[in-house]
């Protein structure tokens, strides 16, 4: 037998030995005999498989054909098994990317992320450390200075495509990052995102359902600071969720957004809870945003939304399931502004109650004394300007505070936070960047001392 027809042979017998192998190890042993049906779409796929890879050998025999008759007319031993090598590599490459070829999933998939490293000094200790949400109380951290680096923002996402018609569009996301506790050096990963999004083009109209940001006071500002100026004047954070999106044309260059949601409550625990208290309130959390987007500066345009949510918790006082109810709610407005190609301002404002869990209240939920337990309520904001005059450089500077407004009883209590940064990060090409980030941060207490912390921050980051 030739022996190109015996590479054809032994491929073929490898590829099929292989999938037989595995469709028979991942069975258990007393698994029931595959219908008719099942064995039909294994023996259609490994049709397929070994049709595509006598595709390829078949290429390079004709390459290799045509090198004997330009050099020379036999080759040897060690040239024929560096030709087989090289087919059975480009057949695995040919075969995993074939579209179709259901190798690793039926749909369009982009593997995105990024990895970052953190370095900073605080001249005062900040909670955490890892990154700064609040400073400690002045009298327990004076002349504190502390010093961190981690990794632990590095993310991994995967987007899902497809499939795609003029009528329906099916889309979904994963991503991670490595904020889920665990050692410094050994982080655990955490989800932040998991949904899938059904959109119908033509009604301007999207269905979502899983993980991902709240409705309300959607913006971010443009820190190397993880926390994005959260229990300090920016709310909003991420959770599970049935979310309706509606948009409407109002005129030629003004479109309006209607959204509205379901949402788990994170509620809290009183020592008594059989569960978490929003899980004990029997039902979901609600949010709604409507936001108008319009021309005002240039090509691009603006975009003014306001927002609100209601949740009610449930919170037992004592053993004998004697309880009463916790409401959380806010209202918010957002404005994200384009002025011109290079300089963009965002900014929100809020009010509320009971905002621990989403990242208001500086950190703050409840104020609980026995069984006198109250909503803590406050008020905040934050402005960003973000610039990049050039290709390389990027700027962002900004400010944000939060006050305690009422509910608050416990000397300890923090009762306001503010910020002001600014940062500039430079990018060496589309993927990798550096940046440094200057802040300071003031968080004052009730019957404690003040906190201030100066930070200094340095990021590293490679974005794929």
């Amino acid at each position: 037998m030739h022996r190109l027809s015996q590479a054809i042979v032994a491929i073929t017998a490898v590829i099929l030995f292989t999938a037989l192998s595995s469709d028979i190890h991942a069975q258990p042993k007393a698994a029931a005999k595959p219908s008719p049906e099942e064995m039909a779409k294994r023996v259609v796929s490994l049709e397929k498989q070994v049709a595509q890879l006598i595709g390829v050998v078949n290429a390079q025999g004709k390459a290799l054909k045509d090198a004997q008759s330009n050099q020379k007319l036999f080759v040897s031993q060690e040239e024929f098994d560096t030709a087989c090598a090289n087919m059975l590599k480009d057949a695995a490459t040919q075969s995993s990317t074939v579209k179709g070829f259901d190798l690793w999933s039926t749909v369009d998939v982009q593997l995105y992320g990024k990895i970052k490293l953190d370095a900073a000094y605080d001249s005062g200790r900040s909670n955490t450390g890892n990154f700064a949400r609040w400073v400690n109380p002045g009298e327990k951290q004076r002349g504190d200075g502390q010093f961190n680096m981690t990794a632990n923002e590095t993310r991994l996402g995967l987007k899902f495509k497809g499939p795609q018609t003029e009528d329906l569009k099916t889309s979904a996301l994963l991503e991670m990052d490595f904020y889920g506790g665990g050692d410094e050096t050994s982080p655990n990963p955490r989800l932040r995102h998991a949904f899938l999004n059904l959109e119908w083009p033509k009604e301007k109209l999207s269905v979502l359902a899983g993980q991902t940001w709240d409705v309300i006071s959607p913006l971010n500002p443009g820190t190397l600071n993880y926390t994005v100026l959260w229990w300090g004047g920016n709310i909003g954070m991420r959770r599970p969720q049935i979310r309706v999106t509606k948009g409407c044309t109002l005129n030629d260059d003004t479109e309006l957004t209607l959204q509205g949601a379901l949402l788990r409550t994170m509620g809290h625990t009183s020592g008594f809870d059989p569960g978490d208290t929003g899980e004990d309130a029997g039902f979901p959390s609600v949010q709604g945003r409507a936001a108008v987007t319009f021309p005002l500066f240039g090509k691009k345009k603006a975009t003014i939304g306001v927002s609100g949510h209601f949740g009610q918790e449930e919170y037992d006082t004592n053993a004998s399931g004697d309880n009463l109810n916790l409401y959380s709610w806010s209202d918010n407005i957002d404005a994200c502004v384009h002025v011109n190609g290079w300089l963009t301002v965002k900014a929100e404002a809020f009010t509320g109650q009971n905002l621990a869990a989403y990242a208001g209240g500086i950190g703050q939920g409840v104020n609980a004394v026995g069984t006198d337990v109250s909503e803590i309520k406050s008020s905040g904001g934050w402005f960003a300007a973000c610039m990049k005059p050039c290709d390389k450089w990027m700027f962002n500077v900004g400010a944000s505070g939060e006050v305690i407004t009422g509910g608050v009883t416990l000397d300890g209590t923090r009762t306001s936070n503010a910020c002001v940064f600014g940062n500039v990060i430079y990018e060496f090409n589309k993927n990798a960047s550096v940046g440094f980030e200057l802040s300071n941060w003031h968080t004052e207490y009730k019957g404690a001392g003040d906190g201030n912390d100066i930070r200094a921050q340095t990021s590293f980051i490679y974005k794929f």
